[in-house]
This record gives C-alpha cells, structure tokens and sequence, in this order.
C-alpha cells in the first residue's frame, strides 16, 4: 500500500522562544532530521506543513522530494495543518492508501520507525499504528484511507490523537522508547544536547 507522510511544522515554539524546526542537534536542524527520516524511507509523497516562521525555515530547507507547504491558518491549531498537509497529499496522489503524520521535533525519528508502522498495520490488519513512548501513544502515527475524512474533519488545537483515543478496537502500537524527547522548552533543549 502506498503511503505518504506528512512533516508537522508549523507551529511558533511559543515555550522555547524561538524556532524549534531549526534547533540543531548533532550539526542538523530537527527539521533536517526528520524530513531526511522521511526522504529514505519507502514513503511517498512527503509533505512538510510550514506556517510560523516559514520564510526563516524555508532559506533552509529545500529538500527535492518534499513538497513545502504553507498553513496560513497554522494559529487556529494542529488540526488546520492536518488538513493542509493531507489535502496536499491527496492532489499529488489521489490513490492514496494511508498516511503517517510526523512532526518536526522528535530528533530520534528514524526511517526505521516509519518502515515499522508500516509492517505492523501489514501484520496487525489495524486502520491505525501509533508510536509507544513514556506510558502514552503518539505521533509518528499511521492511518488507513478509511479516516482521512475524520482527519480533515478534526477542528481547532485537535491532533490526530483524537482519533487514536476513540478508536481504540482498530489501534496498534510499535515501540519508539526515544519518541518522549521532543523539544517545547530551553531545557528540553539542554537535556538533548547532554543526553547520552
């Protein structure tokens, strides 16, 4: 089945103070990280959703392969660059069997994660794999054709989590034990450059 995936972000870093898609870790942006995650998995196509600082981002990041787009509703919550992304996804490819929503400040993401969301929804039959990290599950997640319209239904600061939670019957889950280290403050910031 042919899957997309869409890179989450658009968001302000309103804790951090500053661009978190452009913090480096290991001499790349967190933006890099994952768009290059993206770029060598078996995934197409890849979308990255850009919104606040998006001219900043975009002097950065022009990876062939990826499509940029603008949520220039970013402020209305995540749920606006789900539907930006995924609608941009459906014009690129309309046969579009699922798709994984990434965002762009977990510095552990992987291909590896994204080919094994893959094999467990083959394996499990499930219309929905989450990532399992810190007694909770998130993203990157997967999901089936079946709920692209309840994603681009989902409204104000509504992740894709929303549906994760209702439809627990039709859920998987994979292990990504490094999924809990995402970057919303100065401190997570620190923690990561002297994480071990």
């Amino acid at each position: 089945m042919n899957t997309g995936i869409i890179i989450l972000a658009a968001g302000n870093s309103s804790r951090l103070g500053k661009p978190k898609q452009l913090v480096s870790y290991q001499g790349k942006t967190l933006l890099d990280i994952a768009s290059m995650a993206a770029i060598e998995s078996s995934c197409r196509p890849l979308v990255v959703v850009l919104g606040a600082y998006a001219s900043e981002i975009l002097e950065q990041h022009q990876h062939a392969g990826i499509s940029y787009i603008i949520n220039e509703s970013w402020a209305e919550g995540m749920s606006s660059s789900i539907s930006a992304g995924l609608t941009t996804l459906l014009a690129q490819d309309n046969t579009l069997q699922q798709l994984i929503i990434a965002v762009s400040d977990q510095p552990f993401i992987s291909p590896e994660i994204f080919e094994n969301l893959i094999k467990k929804q083959q394996h499990s039959g499930k219309s929905m794999v989450a990532s399992s990290y810190a007694q909770t599950i998130g993203t990157p997640a997967l999901f089936h054709r079946k709920y692209f319209d309840e994603l681009l239904s989902l409204s104000g600061n509504e992740g894709a989590k929303h549906l994760l939670k209702q439809y627990p019957e039709d859920t998987e889950t994979i292990s990504f034990e490094l999924g809990h280290i995402d970057i919303d403050t100065e401190t997570d910031y620190n923690n990561l450059i002297n994480y071990r």
